[in-house]
């Protein structure tokens, strides 16, 4: 299976201490997009992407929207 770019919006402004906890991810960027803010990246199974979103809601954060992006 390869990997899968995806794009998580998050409503809201986050702290760097929770910008770092998706960094720390590896390969996911954290930009903000007023009044949210855009995660996106390289996801490779199923597995990681519930991680990410298991992650999302262990901080709290509420998704405004997913997407698959082409490639």
């Amino acid at each position: 299976m390869s990997s899968r770019r995806y794009e998580f919006r998050i409503a809201g402004h986050l702290s760097e201490r929770t910008r770092g906890a998706f960094t720390d991810l590896g390969d996911m960027a954290v930009e903000d997009a007023p009044p949210e803010t855009v995660i996106s990246g390289e996801v490779v199974d199923d597995a990681q992407l519930h991680g990410v979103l298991a992650l999302i809601r262990s901080l709290g954060l509420r998704v405004v929207s997913l997407h698959e992006m082409p490639r």
